[in-house]
This record gives structure tokens, sequence and C-alpha cells, in this order.
């Protein structure tokens, strides 16, 4: 039913005025709470879901889970390796603020198991970094990769994000130059979205001379591909880069539509039974927290996928690699060939150069990468 599992750390030292993920500014004694509700969880979810296999990965996000001590990351690991097992070469990744680190923390998370960091860079210009509300320098950033290349980590990755206000191509450039000055293995490079009700929602709204232009970010996200494959990094889904053999083998999970279970307040699950099973948490920690704390799991918007809804997820997230879907593989799942079925938007999409397909793959074009919602919405 699943062979992934999330953690969601839901605490920071400070929210950042661009982001809309489920985070709130911490106080010191609920870092301890919320471990021991994700563990109670754990226990909870096991007892309501079976898996026939030992996990492949797991993975730590936020929020800020680097704001977690060492043996606080230690029992999380042990408790899920115990309910569910952990497979031998099972990937488990940490995601770390630069400016939360120091080398004892990073020595102990590697030791509890973690075998993959995440640092939230995003960018390496300061002036950049205090406009998104980071609290993290460029200096931080380096000086936390190499912090953790001395704890053990041989698998590091980086976040960027490009189209930031008052930023130009060439500030751009310098941090692409920056990333690949420590090579990192992973690279996750995303434009910058303005979310509703966010500071940054009120401070740039549509239209803004401050953010860059539509051909601009364009331009930023094709000078990212450009650069990276060039260095020799993967582009092997629309806002990721690997070396060979370091992709996320999570996130491929997510795009695969493998199972994974979601801990912790906002997180989100899938389970493959039947077509799948969707469901999120309640997103309000003291929501989510009575509830656990009464033995009750704090699912919410539970949804039976049709088989429909199936097919549209397994075209739009298996479009997202660059390997795209296997013709041959649909038709195993869905009793049908996908390139019969829309045969008329693969034949326009191919014509506009934003598809490939070729014996087994249908496959998004650099250009579609691009215009991926132009694609998908084709399928839908």
């Amino acid at each position: 039913m699943f062979s992934r599992l999330y953690l969601h750390i839901p605490w920071c030292l400070r929210k950042c005025g661009y982001c809309a993920f489920n985070s709130r500014p911490l106080e010191p004694h609920q870092l301890e709470q919320t471990c021991h509700l994700l563990l109670q969880e754990m226990e909870l979810a096991a007892a309501a879901w079976s898996t026939n296999q030992p996990l492949q990965s797991v993975y730590l996000g936020g929020g800020t889970p680097s704001l977690l001590s060492a043996e606080q990351v230690s029992r999380l690991l042990a408790c899920s390796r115990s309910l569910f097992g952990h497979a031998d070469d099972a990937e488990i990744t940490l995601e770390a603020n630069p400016g939360t680190v120091t080398l004892d923390p990073l020595t102990g998370y590697y030791q509890a198991g973690v075998s993959r960091l995440s640092l939230g860079a995003q960018s390496f210009n300061d002036q950049l970094l205090q406009t998104l509300g980071r609290r993290h320098t460029a200096s931080e950033t380096r000086s936390a990769f190499q912090l953790a290349q001395q704890a053990g980590f041989s698998s590091i990755g980086l976040d960027l994000i490009c189209g930031l206000p008052e930023q130009t191509m060439a500030d751009w450039q310098q941090d692409l130059a920056a990333a690949l000055a420590l090579q990192p293995d992973h690279l996750s490079v995303y434009g910058l979205t303005i979310e509703e009700d966010t500071p940054f929602a009120g401070r740039y709204p549509a239209g803004s001379d401050a953010l860059p232009d539509h051909d601009l970010s364009a331009s930023m996200l094709e000078e990212a591909d450009s650069s990276l494959t060039a260095a020799g990094y993967d582009h092997y889904e629309i806002a990721n880069f690997a070396r060979p053999g370091c992709r996320s083998q999570h996130n491929c999970g997510y795009w695969q539509r493998d199972g994974y279970l979601g801990i912790g307040p906002g997180a989100h699950s899938f389970l493959r039974q039947g077509w799948g099973i969707r469901w999120g948490n309640q997103g309000d920690f003291e929501t989510w927290a009575a509830a656990i704390q009464n033995n009750r799991l704090a699912a919410i918007e539970q949804q039976e996928l049709t088989r429909e809804d199936a097919l549209s997820e397994y075209i739009f997230l298996g479009l997202r690699m660059a390997d795209g879907i296997s013709l041959n593989g649909f038709a195993e799942e869905f009793g049908e060939r996908l390139e019969h079925r829309f045969s008329e938007a693969i034949h326009q999409l191919q014509q506009a150069g934003l598809l490939t397909c070729s014996q087994d793959r249908l496959c998004l074009t650099k250009q579609g990468m691009l215009l991926s919602n132009q694609v998908f919405v084709r399928f839908l």
C-alpha cells in the first residue's frame, strides 16, 4: 500500500514572506511535543494501514527539520524502522536551513541514519536572501555544505529560487555558478510563485515592476538547464537536476505514484489501494495535536480515486520526469493505449514541439518542460 514515509516538521525560526507551506514560528517547547506526537501518530497509522514491504525512503520536511536535535531525529527514525521496516538501501532525507546547522547535530543526524541532506540555499546573493526573509547568508550556506561533508554526508542537495524581486540574469548566473562550485549531488530549481495569503502577495501584486517579466523568468529556467546540464547534471524532472545515480528517490516515488504515508500536521498521504486513496491531515497544529492526543488520526478530505482520476495522475505526474511515460506501462495499468485515446492531443503537442513520442516513451521536450501546464491540461 505504501513504501515511502513523509514526516512534517511544521516549525521555523521565522516565516519567510514568500512561503505558503504549512509552517509557523517556533516556541522552544514545541519541538519535543511535536516529536512525541509524530511518534504517536506513526503508531496509530501503523495500526490502521499495513504495508507488505519495507520503506524505500523516509523524508523529513517542513518547516525546518534541522531544528530537531539529533536525538529527536534518531527516535523518529527508530520508530519508523520498528513499525514499518527500512530497506537496506533506504534513502533517508532531512531538509536543513543553512543558518540552523552546526557540526555536532549534523554528525548526529548522519549517525542516526540520515543519508541525504537537502539544504535550502535559495540564493547566494545576501541582498536577495534578505528580500526573501531568509535568516542565513551565502557564507553560511557554504559553511553548512562543508560541515555536512565533514559530518559524513556524501549526498547533499541544494534548493535555488529564480524570478526573485529585482533579480537580474547576471544575479541568477552568479547563483548557478556559486552552487556549482560546491559540486552538490542534486539541485532543485524553482521559479518564484507569489502565493495568496502570503506577505509577498501584498508586497508584489500581479504585474509588479519589481518582479522579472515572464520572458526573463523563462530565460532564467533555460539558463539553469543549459548551465547545469553542461556541468554534467541530468535534468530528470521539471525542477530537478542530479548527478548520475543521485536522483531523489523519495520524490521520484511521488511522480511514479508509489504509495506514501504522510505524518504530521498538513501532511498528505497516498495509498495504492484500488485506484488509490488520497487524504491530508488537519493543517492547524492544535487541531491535529488534539486528534492524536485522543488516539485518533487527523485525516480530512479522504478521496477514493476513480479510474479516470488515476489515469490523469499517471499522465501529468509521469510527464514531469524526463523519462516520461511508458506507453506499454500505461496499457498494462489501464487496459487501453494512451496514444490511441489521446491521439489528437499528442499529435498537436508534437507539432507544437512540446512532446516527443518514440518507441515506448512519451516525453516532454525542453520547451514542454517550460510550458508543462499547457501540456497537462490537454490530458485532463
